[in-house]
């Protein structure tokens, strides 16, 4: 059943079997804007109690990152937009039930660090870019990205994937660390769902509680750095 709870229509919610689905949709790229990250937050916050979680995009778009425009807006709105997106990678690194991407397309900068917060990350064979090209795109990558990048990213590919602002293709993304497995187009969503059913008994308190003695020092650098972090991040306008 479609949620009528957010006032952005671009996140839909659905459920199946106790799994909640959110699907990013705004027939574009799926660029992160204030309202689409506050719309994805609320949506989480409804579905705190069910089985586990499922995000996913539009076909051959997962996310493209922060939307441009905000970013090059100037430095205020550009902060506050990566405030809230880390607000958002943070509540799906720390949520109490399991969360899998269903990855269907390209998943480029704030989508790869979306990614990077989920636990489960599924991805669709296809000609698809997924990685951090913040440096190529004239933008700085902030540290939050790469504590995350620290955290989910193979070692081998750590300096690749931060430093040079290189994208992988989906096998390539799934070697680095940014996907866990890939599959055909049309059995992605079936698949996610069937990793999200085998792991929705996972207990909510021991599932928080493993979250705090595994993230919790990553959580922390963040929230504590974040200021700091913001104060820094430079857009080549």
């Amino acid at each position: 059943m479609e949620s009528n709870s957010a006032n952005n229509t671009v996140v839909k919610l659905s459920n199946e079997n106790e799994i909640a689905i959110l699907e990013l949709d705004d027939g574009k790229a799926n660029a992160l804007n204030h309202d689409v990250i506050a719309s994805l937050i609320e949506k989480l916050d409804e579905v705190e109690d069910s089985g586990a979680v499922v995000i996913t995009g539009r076909p051959e778009r997962f996310s493209a990152g922060f939307d441009l425009a905000v970013m090059k807006s100037g430095e205020g709105p550009a902060r506050e937009m990566l405030r809230s997106g880390v607000e958002l990678f943070l509540r799906c690194y720390s949520f109490p039930r399991p969360v899998i991407a269903a990855c269907n397309g390209h998943a480029l900068a704030a989508g790869a660090i979306l990614l990077m917060s989920c636990d489960l990350r599924i991805g669709t064979k296809g000609e698809f870019k997924i990685g951090l090209p913040e440096l190529a795109i004239g933008m700085s990558l902030p540290l939050f990205a790469t504590e995350l990048a620290k955290d989910r990213i193979s070692k081998r590919h750590f300096t690749k994937a931060t430093a040079l602002g290189s994208t992988f293709n989906p096998e390539e993304a799934c070697d680095a660390g940014f996907l866990d497995e890939i599959v055909n187009e049309d059995e992605l969503l079936s698949t996610a769902l069937d990793r999200a059913e085998s792991l929705k008994a996972i207990g909510k308190t021991q599932l928080s509680l493993t979250r705090s003695t595994t993230r919790g020092e990553t959580i922390r650098k963040i929230r504590d750095t974040l200021e700091d972090d913001l104060s820094r991040f430079v857009v080549k306008q």
